[in-house]
């Protein structure tokens, strides 16, 4: 991080902060196992402190006796965490996750001693029914109960947010706004060249290693740079590299610590919507060969995955449309009504509204869980459950390659849905009337839905046949045939025409 005057200095702590029961500890210890850092829950410390239990402070002492502990317990927690820093040479474990707890930054004095020697993240409070439910699976552990109404403006006046947080697999994904600049503070980072221009100064970071943009650059040759610069950082087994860029930038950088000295650890910091909602948790990493696509590659999982809404301020409306076609092919996946059915860490709280490029934190949580959800099913492709999320994707692969990726990757996708909702069409597997309402979807984000002039399913066919997922001449697909009705189905392209 950088203080007031522009000078690099170091993240003494991320304080977790937001209303009881909203997971702040369940967040703190599972960021901080993943940051390498150390954690503090305050409320355990307050109970050390006084030899009883939280519920019987406030029976015994009351509330402003409590508040009094628990203001001298912060004080004691963040010089212990100053002296050390101030002590020892930077290294990423002297970071401290703190847990506070969820009256604790009422004291205005409290609250400046967080800002002044770290971030404060707030979560966002859960929906009612989820925070009651919480807080009545542990009976008389809230001493004041449900105060998330009361104290909704309180909680709104923090800027740094946290919609939600889940498990991807071996990842642990935040979403938010405001977060990443605390978690990238003094870490390994590779950024493409157009994130670097915009964002290192703004987030504080230098970034040891810098890639060309594009997806033209997706190549060997990159990885092997990628590799060189690990090497000329001195990278061992048991550090970690960050990955802030779109979705090329984190394939790159995840393939390249997939297989550099077998493998370390990686975090992902997607900066696109498109990689946010679709390459940011799968764990898949790659580049491309003249082959084709993502031809080379291997799972490996971020150990934690960071989504900051705030990134999409610099994304022209054009790299928004291209994550809204990732956006409506899960809502094909899921079926359109999906998002009132997930179970999230996550509420209404400061992100009922749209921020940014128009979409919200909580609506990108909700819709990466389609995602996510069918990972956690199959999360090597060896089930054939995940084939579903190459819904369009056979059909834009060749797209993609047949214009020499002028198109880009969310226009393939859109136009690439729609043919092969056609195909399933012609094959009795969906309402002849299913194209069109599909197209209509995509074209209200902005998104072509049209093969390009000169390009025909016969044209593409043949770059189809060197999809990664064929099997000798066939090939699989993943059709959409309505919304929450996606089906793998098999098509010998050497014999059937589409």
């Amino acid at each position: 991080m950088r203080d007031k005057s522009g000078i690099e200095c170091l993240q003494k702590a991320i304080f977790l902060y937001g209303a009881p029961a909203s997971g702040k500890s369940t967040l703190g210890k599972a960021l901080a196992e993943r940051l390498g850092a150390g954690f503090v829950d305050l409320d355990e410390r307050i109970v050390a402190e006084a030899g009883m239990s939280i519920p019987e402070i406030f029976k015994t002492r009351g509330e402003p006796a409590f508040r009094d502990i628990e203001s001298k317990v912060l004080q004691e927690v963040v010089s212990a965490s100053y002296e050390k820093l101030s002590t020892l040479n930077f290294e990423l474990s002297t970071l401290t996750v703190v847990s506070l707890g969820g009256g604790t930054l009422l004291r205005d004095e409290n609250r400046s001693l967080c800002e002044e020697n770290g971030t404060i993240f707030c979560i966002d409070t859960p929906s009612d029914e989820e925070l009651a439910r919480r807080i009545g699976a542990a009976p008389g552990s809230r001493p004041l109960g449900d105060k998330a109404k009361e104290r909704a403006a309180h909680y709104a006046s923090f800027p740094n947010r946290v919609a939600a947080f889940f498990d991807a697999q071996s990842s642990l994904v935040v979403v938010g706004r405001g977060i990443a600049p605390a978690i990238l503070a003094g870490r390994n980072v590779v950024a493409d060249e157009t994130v670097a221009r915009l964002w290192s100064a703004r987030l504080g970071v230098s970034p040891f290693a810098i890639i060309p943009s594009g997806e033209e650059h997706k190549t060997p040759v990159t990885v092997a740079k990628l590799w060189r610069a690990f090497s000329e950082r001195g990278l061992g087994r048991k550090d970690t590299v960050v990955a802030l860029g779109g979705g090329v930038t984190g394939d790159l950088t995840g393939f390249a610590a997939a297989t550099w000295m077998r493998g370390i650890s990686w975090i992902n910091v997607p900066t696109t919507l498109l990689s946010m909602v679709d390459a940011s948790t799968g764990g898949k990493t790659g580049c491309d060969l003249p082959d084709g696509k993502n031809l080379a590659g291997a799972f490996h999982f971020p150990k934690l995955v960071v989504i900051d809404t705030d990134f999409l301020e610099t994304l022209s409306p054009k790299l928004v449309a291209d994550g809204r076609a990732e956006m409506i092919k899960h809502e094909a996946i899921g079926g359109r009504s999906w998002s009132s059915e997930l179970e999230l860490e996550s509420g209404e709280g400061d992100f009922s509204r749209r921020e940014g490029a128009g979409v919200s934190a909580k609506e990108i949580a909700e819709n990466l869980m389609v995602k996510v959800g069918i990972v956690r099913e199959d999360p090597l492709e060896t089930l054939g459950r995940r084939i579903l999320l190459n819904c369009g994707h056979t059909v834009a692969h060749a797209i993609e390659k047949a214009t020499g990726y002028c198109v880009s990757h969310g226009e393939a996708v859109a136009i690439g849905c729609v043919e092969e909702a056609k195909i399933a069409v012609r094959r009795g597997l969906a309402s002849a009337s299913w194209p069109e309402e599909f197209a209509a979807r995509f074209a209200a984000a902005g998104l072509p839905t049209s093969l390009p002039d000169g390009i025909s399913l016969d044209v593409l066919v043949p770059l189809m046949r060197g999809d990664k997922k064929r099997e000798g001449g066939v090939v699989t697909f993943a059709l959409p045939c309505g919304w929450g009705d996606v089906r793998g189905i098999k098509i010998d392209l050497s014999k059937e025409s589409l």
